[in-house]
């Protein structure tokens, strides 16, 4: 396989991490979701509110 498309599923990942600590989730854990699910993490992530706490 091409190592474009694991760099892009790396960066899908690290993007999917920051996108769920945004989110007040843990970045780690949807890092490890995503590096499954790739793009279906993403969807779940962006359709998924925000939870209550932090600033």
């Amino acid at each position: 396989m091409d190592n474009s498309f694991f760099v892009g599923w790396g960066t899908l990942s690290l993007i999917n991490a920051g996108l769920a600590q945004g989110k007040n989730r843990s970045g780690f854990n949807w890092f490890l979701i995503s590096l499954l699910l790739g793009p279906i993490a993403t969807f779940f992530l962006v359709i998924s509110d925000k939870l209550p706490g932090g600033f």
